[in-house]
């Protein structure tokens, strides 16, 4: 199957105007009062399952663009000499926005000089993104939540990178979960790539590709009308992409064309087994972001309550 032209396509599935000429939040619109209501009612047995890794030192991000948080004690109680006994801890952390499990705000991605709905790549500066900043998803991300487990149903432990997911494969995924993917779900793609990181504790081969989604993923998102896209790699499309002239083609799609938050680098091990072993492919998603104003993405630990 050809590769779609990304300009082409990215009009073909654009979101701008939708929500209205000042909307900066994009897809997650989709999460209505409704749709959130009924998700609350896929908790069936209070189970809850963390899909955020480990803000620490030993995370995947090796360094160059992004490192790994780095914590500091500013204060043990250890030289302190209070009325009653009292003794205090306190800490600080030096880390890039988006370490560890992270989304990407609708300002991280632009072209041709536009971020979502047309809003001005311009308004990007050194304070901060002045329009699209991850401040505006500030109520909160959280609905129903499907995962769509790759890996598993391709009977390996991980896809290899490289290893394009295209349309048809989350369709054929979806019907042997006998689940459906629908309007303001928040989908979850495992392609096992978390797994890989945790049994080599490898950061260099975890960061020099990956599995993921194919950019034909795009229109088959915005037929269902999906609100969030999130994935156990590090930035969700195929890496190396399939166009080798253009870096991070979905990206560009999703968030700057369709006002798609994604959330990346989490952690669906224990989720995948539980849902495998009843077979219950859907849950409560909730994975608020950080009220970082003006924000280009924001750390996230984000929890599925079965």
């Amino acid at each position: 199957m050809p590769v779609p032209a990304m300009r082409e396509l990215g009009e073909k599935v654009r979101n701008w105007g939708r929500w209205g000429a000042d909307d900066e939040r994009g897809t997650t619109n989709l999460i209505t009062p409704e749709r959130l209501v009924a998700a609350a009612k896929l908790i069936r047995t209070g189970e809850i399952f963390e899909l955020g890794i480990p803000l620490d030192g030993d995370g995947p991000q090796p360094g160059g663009a992004r490192i790994n948080p780095i914590r500091l004690m500013s204060e043990n109680g250890q030289e302190q000499v209070l009325p009653g006994g009292f003794k205090w801890a306190d800490d600080y952390v030096f880390m890039p926005l988006q370490a560890g499990s992270q989304y990407d705000a609708l300002s991280h991605v632009q072209y041709d000089e536009k971020i979502y709905n047309g809003h001005p790549g311009a308004g990007i500066t050194v304070k901060g993104a002045d329009k699209c900043g991850i401040h505006t998803q500030s109520r909160g991300i959280a609905g129903r939540g499907v995962l769509l487990d790759i890996a598993r149903h391709r009977g390996v432990d991980w896809l290899e990178a490289g290893t394009a997911i295209g349309p048809d494969e989350l369709d054929a995924v979806a019907r042997s979960q006998q689940v459906e993917v629908g309007p303001g779900d928040i989908l979850l793609i495992r392609t096992g790539w978390h797994a890989k990181f945790l049994a080599e504790r490898d950061p260099a081969s975890y960061m020099a590709g990956e599995p993921g989604l194919s950019l034909g993923c795009a229109q088959w998102l915005r037929d269902r009308d999906v609100a969030v896209v999130g994935a156990d790699n590090w930035a969700v499309e195929v890496m190396p992409g399939e166009n080798p002239g253009a870096l991070f083609e979905l990206h560009m799609v999703l968030i700057r064309d369709m006002g798609m938050t994604l959330a990346e680098m989490l952690n669906f091990e224990e989720l995948a087994a539980a849902c495998a072993a009843d077979g219950v492919y859907d849950f409560f998603y909730a994975g608020p972001p950080l009220q970082f104003t003006r924000g280009v993405g924001s750390p996230i630990n984000p929890l599925a309550i079965r």
